[in-house]
């Protein structure tokens, strides 16, 4: 039988986002990555707001990656975010609801620290806006000027 749960999710009534959820770990270990921009909290599903990562998935593949550049930077985008949150205090600072697949779509701060805004800052992930389920802008194209993925 799986022990007490390690985090604490409680509504923020006096947040100016009423659908936002605080969640604090005492561990970063309570997260999955399974990407640069996904995975799970303690079970949760969640996607974070605004930004895209490259993705993992085999080339050609549906949802995979367009090039094997791509495929190359998913996995430095998925390493970057496991060491930002390795032993770290989570928190969602907001919540914008689930988007098509099941996922809490949140920003998450690490020790204090956006987390979306990090892995921008250092490369690993691209704007990309939305207002409730509908994308304001297309995704980066993570192929786009590596000769490799050309031919």
């Amino acid at each position: 039988m799986k022990p007490a749960l390690p985090l604490l999710i409680v509504l923020l009534a006096a947040c100016s986002d009423p659908a936002a959820l605080q969640v604090t770990a005492t561990q970063g270990n309570d997260i999955y990555w399974s990407d640069g921009d996904s995975g799970r909290i303690d079970g949760m599903k969640f996607r974070l707001a605004n930004v895209d990562a490259p993705e993992t998935g085999g080339v050609g593949a549906r949802g995979g990656a367009k090039c094997e550049f791509e495929r190359e930077l998913g996995f430095e985008a998925k390493e970057f975010m496991v060491e930002l949150t390795r032993n770290a205090e989570l928190v969602i600072t907001s919540s914008a609801g689930k988007d098509r697949y099941d996922r809490e779509v949140i920003t998450l701060s690490a020790d204090g620290q956006d987390v979306a805004e990090a892995g921008i800052t250092a490369g690993h992930l691209g704007d990309w806006p939305h207002k409730g389920r509908r994308a304001l802008a297309d995704k980066p194209d993570w192929c786009a000027g590596n000769s490799a993925s050309l031919g």
